[in-house]
């Protein structure tokens, strides 16, 4: 019997574990930057409706409540201009990973099929197409990419690891291609809430799709805006026909939400407070961060959204990681994202208030 994990790249982050026991040795112990991993308080409201919801002994639904995907398509209306949205075009998953990993597979592409995704990108977009045995593509720009073949293209905006934002021209020009090859859109918009010197769009707003969602589905998570990485909460957008059949599909699978988790996602999508004051708890992080990095001789590319700052200091990204272990910071080498990061390294700030103050002051050293 072949393994299936053959297949895959090693896992990327135990290839940082020595670096990680470097930092942890600190005097002041590590200051985490690596992965970007919520540390506040999930809100209340949110941890409210879970706990009313715990007395949920029944088998939840793979499509989720009616309560649900009418939080998902109001949500995605006021919040990305989306319009006409219907329950049979949007569809809760279990967390967004899960779903880039298995999206390949659940669509039934295999040999000979082709997978596109941006040369500095999320890891897991590549081993969704190896699980699949299908063919993983890096491109610059997608619609330089040869079309024969191609049944997958993914886009990021904004950026994991670069925080880079496409427009909506781009993006335009991206759909009305991919839409001319008859190539499926995937748009992983997991941190659409975190623009910071730009505004993203997204690829459901109607300058970008002319107000059809015909071949392309958005990616959506409530990890990064209210703070549910521990919930696995996350949703699909955009094109019915595909979202049926992957409602088909996961349904014999059993992927579906926990009850409690559908009511806090309800409660989390229908309240916008939380979400700004976790902004400005992010945005004093990455001032912060920033402004030790580049005293320290770094220069920052991009970022001008999601959770992370893109730093270089024109060397090895791994010699920049040995350097910053012994100071007791912990980041991501750039060459996780691919060989084109090999020269960066990506910058978290989702540490705590003490712990980014604590990084600033060994920065400085």
């Amino acid at each position: 019997m072949g393994t299936v994990s053959s297949r895959l790249p090693v896992f990327p982050w135990d290839r940082l574990e020595p670096y990680k026991t470097t930092a942890a040795a600190h005097a002041d112990g590590i200051v985490d930057l690596s992965v970007g991993t919520p540390v506040d308080p999930v809100p209340a409201l949110v941890q409210k409706a879970l706990t009313d919801a715990a007395d949920s002994p029944g088998y939840p639904t793979v499509w989720g409540t009616a309560a649900l995907r009418d939080a998902l398509t109001g949500w995605a209306e006021r919040r990305l201009g989306a319009t006409g949205l219907a329950h049979p075009n949007v569809l809760p998953v279990v967390g967004s990973k899960e779903l880039v990993a298995w999206l390949p597979t659940q669509l039934g592409l295999g040999a000979g099929d082709r997978v596109a995704y941006p040369r500095l990108a999320y890891p897991t977009y590549e081993v969704g197409a190896r699980l699949a045995g299908a063919e993983p593509v890096v491109y610059d720009d997608p619609w330089e990419l040869d079309p024969a073949g191609l049944r997958l293209l993914w886009l990021n905006s904004p950026s994991n690891p670069t925080g880079r934002v496409l427009g909506a021209e781009e993006l335009r020009r991206t759909v009305a291609w991919a839409r001319e090859h008859g190539v499926l859109v995937f748009s992983d918009e997991c941190y659409i809430e975190l623009g910071w010197e730009a505004d993203p769009v997204s690829v459901l707003h109607p300058d970008v799709c002319g107000g059809s969602y015909d071949g392309i589905v958005s990616v959506h998570s409530l990890s990064k805006r209210s703070n549910l990485a521990g919930y696995r909460a996350a949703f699909l957008a955009g094109d019915a026909a595909v979202l049926g059949e992957l409602l088909q599909i996961r349904k014999h699978g059993g992927m579906m939400i926990p009850a409690p988790v559908q009511a806090a996602t309800v409660a989390a999508l229908g309240d916008t407070e939380h979400v700004g004051e976790q902004r400005e708890r992010y945005a004093r992080r990455r001032t912060a961060l920033r402004e030790a990095l580049e005293a320290a001789g770094f220069r920052i590319e991009h970022s001008e959204a999601s959770l992370y700052l893109w730093a270089t200091r024109d060397e090895s990204c791994w010699d920049t990681v040995a350097d910053l272990a012994k100071r007791g910071i912990l980041v991501a080498p750039g060459d996780f994202y691919g060989t084109a990061g090999e020269r960066f390294v990506r910058v978290a700030f989702t540490a705590t208030d003490e712990r980014v103050d604590a990084a600033v002051r060994r920065l400085a050293q």
